[in-house]
């Protein structure tokens, strides 16, 4: 049993056993927060040295020229239909076919003119005999002037005999007149070309009944004058102007033909947002009116950034790029390209240039991945 001696310093030992106990608790936390901080460093190093290595690229912005891509049909310039303009009848010839060239004037068809030229004929004769008795009325009046100084004749006769000169001679005007006339409805059965041009569509045979309501027996091309007529978006069309050139590449062939933009359309559909810009072109066999065609047309300069064209992916929601954030997180930009030359794909929207853009290796990224940049033409991080 201890004294009363012994209690001071059998507390002090029990005091100095707890502050042992309570510092190595401390310790041991300590320890353990250390342990932990840096596992999650090395675990935040681990995961960095674990992110993918991309090239990137910061493409700018550079002056190229400006074109727009647009498709649409090639038609004749100034089309012009030919029908019937007589009174018509049956077809007896045609003189033409789909792709002849003619002159202005020159017969293309032929209409049955049997009855015209009869009525022609009778009409001839007619006038011969109103001539006939033009002369008689002529020299009647003749020989009454050389009696009616003699006074074998009145005035009042040679009044009369005047008046029958006059009518006579004016029936024969009548019947000129009438035979003029009737020439020239046998000339219009004729189905004639109105000016020089290239014939397009035939649409009448021989033995055909045609009249001035069988609408158009022929389709030309005046001059053979052709054109494309190409549907651009309304922004692009705001654009274009008369003059500027285009080459059109119509389907099915790989030759290109130039033109030159002639007339810009003032209106814009409102269901489609589109606007027609009306490229001229030469003749060529190659160009048949009716058929597509694709034109790329020139509308001077633009400045925009450029891209290889492995930097530039498509979806069903269209052409986009992968950017990266200040964090090197992978984000997904939707742009429009346009014309490619050279240097590469232009931008025409999306982007101002300052981006860092995924060079290659886009089609291994997801939107918020993040990456480890590296420079295009560095070995170097890009910052």
């Amino acid at each position: 049993m201890n004294s009363l001696a012994d209690m001071p310093a059998t507390r002090g030992n029990r005091l100095r056993g707890l502050a042992i106990g309570a510092g190595l608790v401390v310790l041991l936390a300590l320890a353990w927060w250390l342990m932990h901080r840096n596992g999650g460093a090395e675990v935040a190093a681990d995961a960095q040295s674990q992110a993918q290595t991309v090239t990137v690229v910061a493409p700018g912005q550079q002056t190229v020229d400006a074109t727009v891509v647009a498709s649409g049909v090639i038609a004749a310039k100034r089309e012009m239909p030919v029908g019937i303009a007589g009174e018509g009848g049956r077809v007896v010839s045609v003189l033409v076919d789909a792709g002849t060239w003619v002159h202005a004037g020159q017969v293309l068809a032929v209409v049955d003119r049997s009855v015209q030229v009869q009525q022609v004929a009778s009409q001839a004769a007619g006038v011969e005999v109103q001539e006939a008795n033009a002369r008689i009325a002529q020299s009647n009046l003749d020989r009454a002037l050389k009696l009616v100084a003699k006074g074998f004749i009145s005035k009042a006769d040679i009044d009369q005999l005047t008046a029958t000169r006059d009518a006579a001679v004016a029936q024969v005007r009548v019947a000129r007149a009438t035979l003029g006339q009737l020439r020239a409805n046998t000339a219009r059965l004729n189905i004639v070309a109105p000016a020089d041009g290239l014939v397009l569509t035939r649409g009448v045979e021989p033995g055909q009944i045609v009249s001035s309501g069988s609408g158009t027996l022929f389709r030309m091309a005046k001059d053979g004058e052709l054109e494309m007529q190409a549907r651009l978006a309304e922004v692009d069309l705001a654009r274009m102007h008369e003059g500027v050139t285009a080459q059109v590449n119509p389907v099915g062939t790989t030759q290109s033909f130039p033109g030159t933009v002639w007339q810009v359309a003032p209106t814009i559909d409102p269901t489609t947002r589109e606007g027609i810009a009306r490229i001229a072109l030469r003749y060529d066999p190659a160009l048949r009116p009716g058929g597509f065609a694709s034109a790329t047309i020139h509308s001077g300069t633009t400045t925009a950034p450029i891209l290889p064209e492995t930097a530039i992916l498509s979806d069903q929601n269209g052409s986009f790029v992968y950017v990266l954030d200040s964090a090197n997180k992978v984000t997904r930009r939707a742009v429009k390209i346009g014309d490619v030359n050279a240097k590469g794909i232009v931008v025409r929207e999306g982007l101002t240039g300052n981006e860092r853009v995924v060079l290659r290796a886009g089609g291994f990224l997801n939107p918020g991945d993040t990456v480890r940049p590296v420079l295009a033409g560095s070995a170097a991080p890009a910052q």
